[in-house]
């Protein structure tokens, strides 16, 4: 009777545990690494890393814990639009700057963490740049300022 008893509760266990593996978020270790390129807003050089493909943007900075000061994620999107962007299980709060084909902001929307609101270009976006929260702000960069060594459409 006791072997059965282990037998089965060894077999739960590792059913319980391949469940677990596809039902619980990304842990950062899931997260998968994505390619980085270097921007330029003036004086001040971005580390970003680049979501080009669907699964990468919906993924975006989900479940980070933290993220340096010059580091952000850098959204593509191959058609120019009106796209819009969400916080759901992302721990940090940040900035998005939508940007146009040619490189100019054309709005910067501050975002809470965690939250579900929806934060939208105000035109045809190419590219959506998420940092840190306020660091647009801090930094004094505004609608109309052009980011240089985007990806390529």
């Amino acid at each position: 009777m006791r072997k059965i008893r282990a037998a089965y509760l060894a077999a739960t266990a590792a059913c319980l545990a391949s469940l677990a593996a596809v039902a619980l978020p990304a842990t950062a270790q899931e997260i998968q690494q994505l390619p980085v390129t270097p921007l330029n807003i003036g004086i001040h050089v971005i580390k970003a890393e680049v979501a080009r493909s669907e699964d990468q943007r919906e993924q975006g900075l989900m479940f980070r814990k933290k993220m340096g000061a010059n580091e952000g994620m850098v959204f593509v999107f191959e058609t120019p639009a009106g796209i819009c962007m969400w916080m759901k299980n992302t721990l940090i709060p940040l900035s998005v700057a939508f940007i146009d084909a040619k490189g100019a902001i054309l709005n910067v929307e501050e975002m809470k963490a965690q939250t579900l609101d929806s934060h939208c270009a105000q035109g045809a976006a190419s590219y959506a740049l998420e940092m840190n929260k306020g660091w647009f702000k801090d930094k004094n960069i505004k609608p109309g300022t052009v980011i240089q060594g985007l990806p390529q459409l």
